[in-house]
């Protein structure tokens, strides 16, 4: 089987759309998902249509018909779906380059980060600086209500992003091969801010993605939080450490993030880990491991904030710190990604992203289909991020 493991996202929304709670697919996989070297996440999947009536294949086999050349990309697509895993998926050349530019750090979007409170309303929640949304005067608190005319209160956040990037995710019978939209492709959406609704028309374009934000909001405070697992994130994080002053602990903040590069979610484990093991997997029943490296900071009190939006690579990083003893964790359960997928590439330079194997967190508990429940549940409706930093300053200043 060719290329690297992954841990891919969810629900396959076409043409490249990704898994992440970004206006126009800042983030990458997962926005969702994450690799070792390649394209981590991927976007999220449309869940596959199985025929009842046929046996399903093991992607394994399909693995091995495409290794032996016995298979093109529209066979591997059709043994996918009859496969029933709706993680699996077949990518056009075009789209799997697309993820590919994203994990780099850039993207095609207007540049804003949405989420989904309880009652399913969509809200605007962080606002990329100088990108199309803001200087459209989109601003967060304001409410988005349409994209290009059709509602989205109530829908997934995954389905949102679909449709700011150009892409219909629940139209089965849409052309998989269209080319996804471009910078400079119109979106009008529509929104809300107190009284007042509006339509603005906004135009995509090639942006940076911020994956870490860090902010001091008290002395000797750092909160850190990571959009997905992008190129660079592992860095980006000791530097935030190396540079602030963070003696009363740091805020971990992962809600949203549907995963990305697991080679740099272990690099913040590595972060705040003195070594040791960080996850194990299996790839069709071989076992294997992640270790953090050592030298990493074990004393600086940690709390890290988790959502249903948490995924993947970032669920793989919330349980290694959990079951290590190294965090606090806040907020609600994640979504429960825990299988692992490896892309073959096919004839034409398309690339079949199969599930072949499970990653379990440090005290072997499995994160598929469960996900990991906080340490600290924070009920609806409460502010998790007020309760997060009354967990951190009770943890004390480090010796």
């Amino acid at each position: 089987m060719s290329g690297q493991v992954m841990f891919g996202p969810p629900e396959r929304i076409r043409r490249g759309a990704t898994l992440t709670v970004v206006f126009g697919a800042v983030l990458v996989i997962g926005v969702a998902g994450g690799s070792f070297d390649a394209a981590a996440g991927r976007p999220p999947m449309r869940p596959a249509r199985a025929d009842a009536s046929q046996p399903r294949p093991d992607t394994a086999e399909i693995a091995r018909d495409i290794d032996q050349g016995r298979v093109g990309a529209q066979a591997a697509a059709e043994l996918v779906s009859r496969s029933g895993d709706r993680w699996s998926a077949v990518y056009s050349a075009h789209e799997y380059e697309s993820l590919q530019q994203e994990l780099d750090g850039v993207y095609v979007g207007v540049g804003v980060w949405v989420r989904r409170d309880a009652d399913g309303t969509v809200e605007v929640s962080r606002v990329q600086a100088a990108g199309p949304a803001q200087r459209a005067g989109i601003a967060v608190g304001d409410r988005l209500l349409t994209v290009d005319g059709k509602g989205v209160t109530g829908s997934p956040v995954t389905d949102v992003v679909a449709r700011l990037r150009g892409v219909e995710p629940d139209d089965p019978d849409a052309d998989d091969t269209a080319p996804a939209p471009r910078p400079g492709s119109p979106v009008a959406l529509g929104l809300q801010r107190g009284n007042r609704a509006w339509t603005v028309t906004v135009r995509r374009a090639l942006l940076s993605t911020e994956a870490v934000s860090v902010t001091h909001p008290a002395p000797g405070v750092t909160d850190i939080a990571i959009g997905s697992f992008v190129h660079g994130v592992g860095a980006q994080v000791r530097r935030a450490l190396a540079a602030g002053d963070h003696s009363q602990g740091v805020l971990l903040d992962l809600r949203g993030n549907s995963g990305g590069l697991v080679s740099e979610a272990v690099a913040v484990a590595s972060a705040f880990l003195d070594g040791g093991l960080v996850a194990t997997y299996d790839v069709h029943g071989e076992q294997h491991a992640l270790y953090a490296q050592g030298g990493g900071d074990t004393r600086t009190p940690l709390v890290v904030l988790v959502d249903g939006g948490t995924m993947s690579a970032a669920e793989l990083l919330t349980g290694a710190l959990q079951d290590r003893g190294r965090a606090v964790i806040v907020g609600s359960r994640t979504f429960g990604k825990g299988s692992v997928q490896m892309p073959s590439t096919l004839p034409d330079g398309s690339v079949a992203e199969l599930t072949v194997g499970h990653y379990r967190t440090p005290t072997g508990r499995s994160i598929d289909g469960q996900g990991i429940r906080p340490d600290l549940v924070v009920p609806d409706g409460s502010d998790a991020q007020v309760q997060a930093r009354t967990v951190l300053s009770g943890l004390g200043a480090r010796s």
